[in-house]
């Protein structure tokens, strides 16, 4: 004889299987809370770096025109190249360095530095200075991952 098995599902396992559904989704929907939390702190961090580079490269080229009208001063009133680097030499702004023809200076803001360098081109060229470097570098701490 064969016996039959009646599989029946109360009015309990329906209720079960739609809790489990629920807390499943509910799980998931955190998750993606937190990945989005995640993702918009990181590109908030992104900002800020890149928003302090390009501070950074602001500042460097607002030294250069003020470098720049150096120049042009100096080549106003000087006859002789000679006379040019000694009145450039006289009259550099604030943190410009004159080593031979070029003109170094360096920003920071404490976790970046711009190294930058200029030659001064000889009178009469018609361009006062040409760019040798520019160069943006950042200071990170180095992490053991291993201990």
């Amino acid at each position: 004889m064969r016996r039959k098995s009646n599989v029946a599902f109360g009015p309990g396992a329906a209720s079960l299987i739609l809790i489990v559904v629920i807390l499943s989704m509910s799980v998931l929907g955190m998750l993606a809370l937190m990945n989005a939390r995640n993702d918009a702190r990181l590109s908030d961090r992104a900002t800020a770096v890149i928003a302090a580079g390009y501070a950074l490269n602001d500042t460097a080229e607002r030294k250069l025109a003020e470098l720049d009208g150096v120049l042009a001063r100096c080549e106003a009133v000087s006859a002789t190249d000679e006379e040019y680097i000694a009145a450039v030499r006289g009259n550099l702004p604030e943190g410009m360095l004159l080593d031979g023809r070029t003109v170094e200076w360096t920003l920071t803001d404490g976790l970046r530095t711009l190294s930058c360098a200029v030659e001064v081109l000889p009178l009469g060229e018609g361009e006062r200075f040409e760019w040798r470097e520019h160069k943006l570098t950042a200071v990170t701490e180095e992490i053991d991952l291993w201990n």
